[in-house]
């Protein structure tokens, strides 16, 4: 898109008026694509702002079903939807809010390969899961395939998100949480322990606050590779900075790729400095 209609214009212009927005990136978030992965409570608050604020392309991820506990904290469904495919539910409200959004259903669990390939069509990937086994899944695929991941997580009345950019000798998710079947099966999700409503639409918004400004190419307001939690009791947030673990099953082999090939370009340097004397 070259340049946004009349209405848009209208619709868009109180991002558009802001100093560092404008009319480039309002056209930059309708030429993106974002996946969501996850269309429960974070998913619900992550969806609808994003398209709201302009998103072109939607993917969203999910192979549930509408429950009556749902609707307290997943605000786009409603009792008419109980039973209805999450995905569903959900693009029916956003082509209600806003036809400048286009979205495609995807009403499965996807395997490495199903996944890999919706990640590279995608610019950015936000996991809106409750379960380690798929976010270890999309840590994977995002990292393999460079795309920025934004993650996000809520149980009880604590809340956390973090930024992942894949960036050379930085950390990924499974750095943070090893992937190991001890994780899988002591992580509990919101089903098990509870979670207040509106902490999860705290963290929901967070995540999308951080793909606006990604896709924005702003400035953004939190790091890259740290750990952002909230205490929604206290009412307060700790922050946390990620080392690469040495031996991430993830991220290992490329970092050791990338020294050994460092290592190997200085030593041909060398090599052929002696050859030149």
């Amino acid at each position: 898109m070259s340049s946004l209609t009349d209405e848009q214009f209208i619709r868009y212009s109180k991002h558009i008026c802001l100093h560092e927005w404008g009319e480039k990136s309002q056209i930059r978030l309708l030429d993106s694509s974002v996946l969501v992965i996850g269309c429960g409570g974070l998913g619900n608050h992550v969806a609808i702002s994003l398209a709201a604020s302009g998103i072109g392309r939607l993917v969203l991820v999910d192979d549930d079903q509408v429950e009556l506990n749902n609707l307290p904290r997943q605000i786009s469904f409603n009792m008419a939807q109980v039973g209805v495919a999450k995905v569903d539910a959900l693009k029916a409200t956003i082509e209600i809010q806003n036809a400048d959004c286009r979205v495609r259903c995807i009403k499965r669990r996807m395997t490495d390969e199903q996944l890999m390939l919706e990640v590279t069509l995608a610019d950015i990937v936000i996991d809106c899961s409750d379960n380690m086994p798929t976010r270890q899944q999309i840590n994977q695929c995002c990292y393999r395939c460079k795309v920025p991941l934004i993650s996000g997580a809520v149980t009880g009345w604590k809340g956390q998100f973090s930024i992942w950019d894949y960036a050379p000798k930085q950390a990924c998710y499974s750095c943070l949480f090893p992937e190991s079947p001890q994780v899988h099966t002591a992580t509990k999700n919101c089903a098990d322990l509870g979670v207040v409503a509106p902490v999860v639409g705290i963290i929901g918004y967070y995540q999308s606050l951080a793909c606006l400004q990604l896709l924005t190419h702003q400035k953004i307001s939190f790091s890259t590779n740290r750990l952002y939690r909230l205490d929604g009791k206290r009412g307060d947030w700790s922050e946390y900075s990620i080392v690469a673990d040495p031996q991430c099953a993830v991220c290992r082999e490329q970092r050791v790729t990338e020294e050994d090939t460092h290592i190997r370009f200085k030593l041909d340097r060398l090599s052929g400095g002696k050859e030149d004397d």
